[in-house]
């Protein structure tokens, strides 16, 4: 997938910005964005974040065989790897010519500026040396990949630790870190790449250019260089021509950025030593801030634990003994137990409606009870204003609770009874046979006389 271009008009407003010295970003123009450093869990794995561009760095080693030439030096391998992931417009399994372009540019950096003792890595002359293996990763791309790409490595190869080895005759033996403590490699200097971009034909000048500025820029120059002042390689590409005076100007900014960076990773190599010494919390999860959109920020107040136990005995010494007086509970009966004090209930008292229902229930209840012991008779579906019984023996049921008629029904003759106030019951009594002899007859004409009218 193609990168989209950008339009005239962002490009004339970039420029226009650019000529009065201003900064999609904010920025100075030769201000750095925020550089952040963040360890892994194991040694030599780490995150340069350069404002929005991350870059992951993992270093590796193994015993190889060395070069025919060089039979006393270790190897050292470095690898860039730009995928979809960082940017749509990079292309999978396929070697672009930035690739190319910054991985030899790295090699340069670090391997040819010697910043790494490779006869160190040896083990056995002529048979066993460490190769060092570098493999970065653009997690997000945002202009000014080399110099968060030449961080990410150096600092990757300060925190990275080899295994300890140890030659006894032809017998290499290699050592677990839980046998022996891992080695770190050593180190001479921190080659750091600082880049600066041109626009309009080297007249304006700018720092760490974002992807936008990189698209509208004319020319790069690109300078490694360590904290001592040492230029470690130096890179011009665009294809414009820059005087003498603009290189210098260039070298004495980079040796003041080198400089800061150089201190920060130091620094950051320092705490997280330090954190791993004491046993704390150290790795990628701890190093993610948590800010959720979700989670309460609250400012924490610091509280004086100092004299807590005197307060303590001071609240204590001034609140009111405690009650000498416990409630044993009775056992009524034996195999029985109680929960609780069994004193009155501190609810408070019921309100009026509630009141109104127990003492309408509990009537209820006393009436249904006598109008049993008195009929024999199974009441069911108690309502308010209708109450329906089911008739048990054969005689009849009279009962004037409210207004509404009641009805009363014996399954087994199919009778129904009806209730009304102040009237005599009625009683209408449906039986299944009489109404099957009424309908027979009624049928049977009518077939005759359709048989007649056929014969005629």
């Amino acid at each position: 997938m193609k990168e989209t271009p950008l339009s005239n008009c962002e490009r004339r407003f970039l420029l226009r910005a650019i000529e009065e010295k201003k900064r999609l970003d904010g920025r100075q123009t030769y201000d750095y964005r925020n550089i952040r450093i963040s360890f892994g869990t194991d040694y030599g794995c780490c995150i340069v974040e350069l404002g929005k561009t991350r870059v992951l760095g993992q270093v590796s080693c193994e015993l190889v065989s060395p070069k025919l030439n060089r039979a006393t030096e270790g190897i050292l391998f470095f690898n860039l790897e730009l995928s979809q992931m960082a940017a749509p417009a990079f292309e999978p399994g396929r070697q672009s010519d930035l690739l190319v372009k910054l991985n030899r540019l790295l090699e340069r950096c670090l391997r040819n500026s010697k910043c790494i003792d490779t006869e160190s890595l040896c083990v056995v002359a002529g048979e066993k040396v460490w190769q060092i293996r570098v493999d970065l990763h653009l997690l997000n791309h945002d202009g000014n990949i080399i110099d968060a790409a030449s961080i990410a490595a150096i600092v990757a190869l300060c925190h990275f630790r080899r295994p300890d080895v140890s030659v006894q005759g032809d017998e290499v033996t290699l050592y677990t870190p839980e046998e022996r403590d891992p080695v770190p490699l050593s180190i001479h200097h921190m080659p750091i790449c600082v880049s600066f971009a041109f626009f309009q034909q080297g007249t304006y000048l700018l720092v760490d250019p974002n992807e936008r500025e990189e698209r509208v820029m004319d020319g790069l120059l690109v300078i490694a260089m360590n904290k001592h002042r040492e230029i470690c390689t130096i890179q011009s590409s665009g294809g414009i021509m820059l005087l003498k005076d603009q290189v210098l100007r260039c070298s004495k900014i980079a040796g003041v950025k080198v400089a800061e960076i150089t201190e920060l990773i130091l620094k950051a190599l320092e705490n997280d030593q330090k954190v791993r010494k004491e046993g704390g919390k150290f790795g990628f999860a701890e190093s993610i801030a948590n800010q959720r959109i979700t989670a309460f920020k609250m400012e924490k107040a610091p509280i004086d634990t100092s004299d807590v136990e005197e307060k303590a005995e001071e609240i204590i010494a001034e609140a009111e003994p405690p009650s000498e007086v416990v409630s044993t509970p009775v056992l009524w009966t034996p195999g029985t137990a109680q929960i609780g004090e069994g004193v009155e209930n501190s609810w408070g008292d019921l309100e009026d409606s509630e009141k109104e229902d127990d003492e309408g229930g509990g009537d209820e209840a006393i009436i249904l009870d006598s109008i049993k012991m008195d009929t024999g008779v199974e009441v069911s579906d108690i309502g308010s204003q209708e109450m329906v019984f089911h008739h048990v023996g054969q005689a009849g049921l009279e009962l004037l609770t409210s207004d509404a008629p009641i009805i009363l029904s014996d399954s087994e003759e199919e009778e129904m009874i009806i209730l009304e106030p102040d009237k005599n019951p009625k009683k209408i009594r449906t039986q299944t046979t009489s109404a099957k002899q009424e309908k027979a007859p009624s049928k049977k004409p009518v077939k005759r006389r359709k048989k007649k009218r056929a014969a005629n």
